[in-house]
């Protein structure tokens, strides 16, 4: 539990040493901090209650391990904060007119999520809900790790690892899926509709992330090599082209011969 309070301790000291007033980049990357540290803190937490409250990994009902599902509620409300710090990044990308950034898959990802985790908290706030709260979790720290080390210019040519992020929110749905559908198949002390949405829910974001992957780098590596061959075509022309005007160049200057007359 000390391990908690300092962390949470640190999350607050971060929040403090930035000022309201300041610009809306400011915010951006203080955001960019409070998540990690958040998700940071979630993690571990997440992973040791569990541990300590023997939970079932197919199927855990909620309120049936006592001291050890009032960690997880705990650590949970926090991972339901985090979710608000996340919708503002909308309005972020408003404010700083980055319109393109404001997608479908953003919107309604970051909508949804602090929508369904306010109903998580108010009537399954524990049991089976940790597993998808603590794969997310992990996932988010190393993706906001991206982009706080995006915002360094020096460090940007060494990221070449944001597509599996992508691969790993997929994976993550998947799992998600999987454990909840364990739920389905031996069911406990936990509402199955809520399980039924879950599994509902997991299956929207991976078609939406999908087609976000294939759109950003299938498509454009696809791009990338049209444009490589299409070049490398062009320069093969231009040498063969290169190479027969200067045989035309050189038989414009030759002279023609004068016949002899003998």
């Amino acid at each position: 539990m000390m391990k908690a309070n300092l962390c949470w301790r640190s999350l607050l000291v971060t929040g403090v040493k930035t000022a309201p007033s300041e610009k809306v980049l400011k915010w951006n990357t203080l955001m960019h901090h409070l998540v990690p540290i958040s998700r940071h803190c979630s993690a571990p937490e997440l992973v040791t209650g569990v541990w300590e409250g023997q939970y079932n990994f197919f199927c855990q009902g909620t309120r049936s391990r006592g001291e050890a599902d009032m960690k997880i509620v705990r650590v949970l409300w926090w991972y339901y904060f985090s979710k608000l710090i996340e919708f503002m990044d909308t309005f972020f990308f408003i404010l700083r007119k980055n319109n393109h950034q404001v997608t479908v898959l953003h919107v309604y990802h970051h909508a949804s999520m602090l929508n369904i985790w306010w109903f998580v908290m108010n009537w399954v706030p524990c049991g089976h809900s940790y597993f998808g709260a603590t794969l997310n979790s992990f996932i988010h720290v190393l993706m906001y790790s991206y982009y706080g080390l995006s915002s360094v210019p020096s460090m940007r040519p060494y990221l070449w690892w944001k597509k599996y992020i992508t691969q790993g929110q997929l994976l993550q749905f998947v799992l998600t899926i999987i454990q909840t559908s364990c739920g389905v198949i031996w069911p406990c002390a936990f509402p199955l509709g809520w399980l039924y949405f879950q599994i509902g829910y997991m299956i929207s974001l991976i078609a939406l992330f999908t087609n976000f992957y294939i759109q950003t780098y299938n498509k454009k590596g696809a791009s990338r090599r049209r444009e490589h061959q299409k070049d490398h075509q062009n320069g093969s022309v231009t040498a063969v082209n290169g190479h027969t005007s200067s045989f035309s160049s050189l038989e414009n200057n030759v002279k023609p011969r004068k016949q002899r007359k003998d």
